[in-house]
């Protein structure tokens, strides 16, 4: 089993204050692969602290240095991808080829993504030709604390630690201890790039006590979070005493609207995105609402993908989806199957249980409910397993108001031909984010969403300056610089 019982402080690889061991568990086979240690009060101090030390000499570093340091850490992590892919593997149970070219992937997109924005980043822009002498600022944050998620670590991992570091800050990451180890590995990579002492510190624990620890210290400047809403009104909470910046990136609950005229791809592709990741993704377009004169070619579509979709441990090569991250998660989705079944849903495809042929491993059947009404359990909680609810509509009116009828608002998708109705129902739908026939987002575009699903944006020259403060400066003297 591999031992990670260490956290990277200081620059430094360091013992835990006090022993406190955690297994992590292969989600495809059951067994622990890996320990980890989860940190104390202690710890956490110990990190902040170096963080603080490290702030004013790593905010008043030259932006090309902090570049120079960002460019060699995009070099090692490339070099090391396939080990934080197969990390991945292990730890949440993404397939090998899938982790290896999405999950680890992500991460050297975002990072090369970033370098872009960062290059022509001002940091001192005029407010505008009415007002020469005023400026406006932009200036990193101090200490941040970052708290990722396991459904997408790598991905959440660079969207906070990459722009974090550009804009000056210095950061204590929390990964999610059910899915660490990719995180070690990124910390290594750290390592290996040079990065200046104090500057990147990583402390291993769980929400209720490195996370809270890191929420209420006073000398973290801001905390980002993506997870759970629970998890991030009770994160929002803690921060309060000390007035910190908190950034929140929630779950979501994703209609996609299918007319008549979408193009013969719409229900299919939707399907399929719906099962990627086995269903982990808080874009997931989850609620299919498809205009009723194509409502039952559209379940029959959708129940032949479900069949088609395999299974497979996550360590297989192939076209498959691999299981949920845990027991805890297989339990949850199975009860809200049953839920489902319970509350008059028409199961389609798949089911409780587990899928033909295994007996072990959190795996979860490709699930289609159709006949789906919007005050059912399985419309309006966010399931995070492979789970389609499926809807009729018989106006635009109607599918608008069923899509926003929600307390989420992270990603919704339209599909239809008629590019005025798409427009309009792009702007008409609640949420941070609105994709049209497939297309998805242009690089640089930020991530985020709106009502419960938080109010981050993470990416692009967004995410850069979601970790800064904006200062106004007037009587500016431009011929002094």
């Amino acid at each position: 089993m591999a031992d990670y019982r260490k956290f990277y402080i200081d620059g430094a690889w360091v013992e835990p204050a006090q022993a406190s061991d955690l297994e992590v568990i292969d989600p495809s086979n059951e067994e622990p692969f890996a320990v980890i240690s989860l940190g104390a009060q202690a710890d956490t101090d110990r990190a902040v602290a170096a963080a603080k030390a490290a702030f004013p000499a790593w905010s008043a570093t030259p932006p090309a240095e902090r570049l120079a340091h960002v460019e060699r850490i995009l070099e090692i992590y490339k070099a090391r991808s396939n080990d934080i892919g197969d990390a991945i593997t292990s730890e949440m149970g993404a397939p090998t080829s899938m982790a290896r070219e999405d999950q680890a992937g992500s991460g050297s997109f975002h990072i090369e993504t970033f370098l872009d924005e960062f290059r022509k980043f001002e940091f001192i822009r005029p407010l505008g030709d009415h007002a020469p002498t005023s400026m406006v600022a932009w200036e990193p944050i101090g200490v941040v604390g970052l708290i990722t998620p396991w459904n997408w670590p790598m991905n959440q991992v660079t969207l906070k630690v990459i722009p974090a570091l550009l804009a000056g800050n210095t950061v204590v990451l929390k990964p999610s201890e059910i899915a660490p180890i990719s995180s070690m590995v990124f910390a290594e990579v750290i390592h290996e790039a040079g990065l200046p002492k104090g500057v990147f510190n990583l402390v291993n624990g769980d929400g209720a006590g490195v996370g809270t620890q890191l929420s209420t210290h006073p000398d973290v400047d801001m905390i980002s979070f993506t997870g759970s809403t629970r998890a991030g009104i009770a994160i929002t909470k803690a921060a309060a005493d000390t007035v910190k910046k908190v950034a929140l990136e929630l779950g979501g609950k994703g209609a996609n609207i299918i007319f008549a005229d979408a193009d013969d791809k719409a229900v299919k592709r939707g399907a399929r995105h719906c099962f990627y990741n086995s269903g982990q993704s808080c874009n997931a377009p989850t609620r299919m609402l498809v205009e009723r004169s194509v409502y039952e070619a559209a379940i029959e579509t959708a129940r032949e993908v479900a069949e088609k979709t395999a299974v497979a441990s996550a360590h297989d090569e192939g076209a498959h989806i691999g299981p949920v991250v845990s027991k805890q998660q297989w339990d949850k989705i199975q009860g809200l199957i049953q839920t489902g079944i319970d509350e008059g849903a028409r199961l389609v495809a798949g089911g409780p249980g587990l899928p033909e042929g295994v007996n072990r491993g959190y795996f979860v059947r490709p699930t289609v409910f159709a006949d789906v009404t919007p005050d059912m359990t399985i419309a309006r909680q966010e399931i995070f397993g492979p789970v389609l609810s499926i809807m009729p509509f018989d106006t635009e009116e109607e599918a608008l108001a069923i899509a926003n009828d929600t307390i989420y608002g992270l990603t919704n998708y339209v599909q239809t031909q008629d590019g005025k109705r798409r427009n309009r129902l792009a702007r008409a739908l609640k949420s941070g984010m609105v994709e049209t026939n497939g297309v998805g987002r242009g690089r640089g575009s930020a991530f985020g969403g709106v009502k419960a699903s938080g109010r981050a944006r993470e990416g692009g020259v967004w995410g850069i300056e979601e970790f800064m403060d904006s200062k106004q400066i007037s009587g500016w003297d431009a011929e002094a610089e």
